[in-house]
């Protein structure tokens, strides 16, 4: 991704297939992993006078239903994060290099952050629509876990009693988080390696004198950086996905919203923020790592700008 050179055959199928495998893989992996940090995130958002902190929050899940509660939604994470990645890292590819063809070489380095924003934006949308379906039975299981036993019976039972609405009722609150983490998370790790990339060449060691290993590592910190940036600025977001899978929405996704942030307080839009942080900012690092490891193992680099 960042300080790749220039990939000089245009974007086919067969290279934006290669971008999505990796990002789902990535996407998969990282959100998989997590998922007990998740599971306690969430309950701290849901319930938040049960569990005082991401500490307590381990403790009394595990004393009261169990340590396999902490793997409660792996299913739906795991599916619904591998779709996510894929048409967030293969769009994102796409769109990186369209928006750039359209304003020239010149613009496009001028002008970077601005297409890797629009870029992110834009390829975080159609990724969305894919994720928000599992992401509704994930946190109705994770909040509710009497509400089914496995997530094709919590998507067949939102289904039946809310209708299809009922998977999507999620979707204004996972653009309004997943949006603004997804270009903050692509800007911030962009810049954050190209600032890097630099420093290192101006002590003498260029990029293309580094090992894969030495790449990585840049990926690696860079990613932690981004991640870190991403999760504050997509936390009030999130705490109100968290609680629209539990709101009644008769009047409206927009009043349910409405009522959620009156509820809260700004304070309470930030529940759980530290746990957040750390999550994210560890799967966004694992992410870039896979993502780009994969990329070096297929012998792609970004598209052409």
């Amino acid at each position: 991704m960042a300080g790749d050179a220039p990939n000089t055959n245009p974007l086919s199928m067969n290279l934006f297939l290669k971008y999505g495998m990796a990002g789902a893989l990535g996407c998969s992996i990282t959100h998989s992993a997590v998922v007990p940090l998740d599971v306690v995130k969430t309950r701290l958002q849901t319930n938040p006078g049960k569990y005082g902190g991401m500490v307590s929050g381990f403790k009394t899940i595990i004393k009261e239903e169990g340590a396999g509660m902490l793997l409660q939604g792996l299913g739906p994470t795991a599916v619904g994060y591998a779709l996510q990645g894929f048409f967030k890292f293969g769009f994102y590819e796409v769109f990186k290099k369209t928006y750039g063809d359209f304003v020239g070489a010149e613009n496009a380095a001028t002008y970077r952050m601005g297409i890797w924003l629009a870029a992110s934006a834009t390829a975080e949308t159609i990724a969305d629509i894919a994720l928000c379906p599992n992401e509704a039975c994930r946190i109705r299981l994770v909040a509710e876990p009497a509400f089914a036993k496995s997530p094709v019976e919590a998507f067949g039972k939102i289904l039946k009693q809310e209708g299809i609405m009922g998977l999507y009722k999620g979707l204004p609150p996972i653009l309004l988080k997943q949006v603004p983490y997804t270009m903050a998370k692509f800007a911030v790790y962009e810049f954050t390696a190209e600032s890097v990339y630099k420093q290192l060449e101006k002590s003498g060691l260029s990029k293309d004198k580094m090992t894969d290993g030495q790449k990585l590592s840049v990926s690696l910190g860079s990613g932690v950086v981004s991640g870190v940036v991403a999760a504050i600025v997509s936390q009030p977001a999130d705490t109100i996905l968290s609680k629209i899978n539990q709101e009644k929405t008769d009047g409206g996704i927009s009043k349910a919203i409405g009522n959620i942030i009156r509820r809260l307080g700004f304070s309470g839009l930030f529940l759980g923020v530290g746990t957040r942080c750390f999550m994210v900012g560890t799967l966004t690092a694992g992410q870039f790592f896979i993502y780009d490891g994969i990329k070096q193992m297929l012998g792609i680099t970004a598209a052409k700008k």
